[in-house]
């Protein structure tokens, strides 16, 4: 271990592991990413790993709780913003969810796209920590639903929760075929749908 991490609270340096580690599984995946490679791109021998963590599924698990942990705490700051209407807060958050989606920056890649499908048949401490994060990003879109109801900005006889998870499962299906593609053409689409969605159409 360096003596920058030997100096940092245990905290930190769980932090500093998860915090490398997840850029190197958002470019590659989880199970193409092996325990050496997360212990040279933390700068951490194997027993340090294992006091933190019991197994590499039990690493995932914490990797995924973290991650929801910092991307729920943007969401909230984008979503936050009751001087524009609760349609627009939503519009904010597709550009936020397609820019991340389309740099060429694994630090930006949702991991819930990246490891959706990868890891829930093969874990299930990572499968209910996908379910777990993504429900609570289906809670915040549901109440800025509603908001919007209220002000005005959307049109739905549909239950608020209903609209937001469909959007929400709109958009990972966009992001996982605009992956196939290689095309911006599928969040083009869900932008559109989007649209016709919180008209009420």
């Amino acid at each position: 271990m360096s003596l920058a991490l030997k100096s940092e609270k245990p905290s930190d340096v769980k932090s500093h592991i998860l915090d490398t580690s997840k850029r190197l599984i958002a470019a590659r995946g989880f199970s193409a990413v092996g325990l050496n490679e997360i212990l040279l791109g933390a700068g951490i021998p194997k027993g340090s790993f294992y006091h933190y963590f019991a197994s590499k599924d039990a690493f995932g698990k914490a990797l995924l709780e973290y991650y929801f942990e910092n991307y729920l705490a943007e969401v909230d700051l984008l979503l936050a913003d009751e001087c524009v209407s609760a349609r627009e807060r939503l519009a904010a958050y597709w550009r936020f969810w397609r820019d991340n989606q389309e740099r060429d920056d694994p630090e930006g890649k949702c991991l819930a796209v990246k490891l959706g499908a990868e890891v829930s048949d093969i874990s299930e401490g990572m499968r209910i920590a996908l379910k777990n994060g993504t429900s609570a990003i289906v809670n915040r879109l549901s109440r800025v639903v509603k908001q919007g109801l209220a002000d005005g900005s959307i049109e739905s006889s549909r239950n608020p929760y209903d609209v937001a998870e469909t959007l929400y499962q709109l958009w990972l299906g966009a992001s996982v075929m605009t992956k196939i593609a290689r095309s911006p053409a599928p969040f083009d689409a869900a932008l559109a749908a989007t649209d016709q969605i919180l008209s009420g159409k």
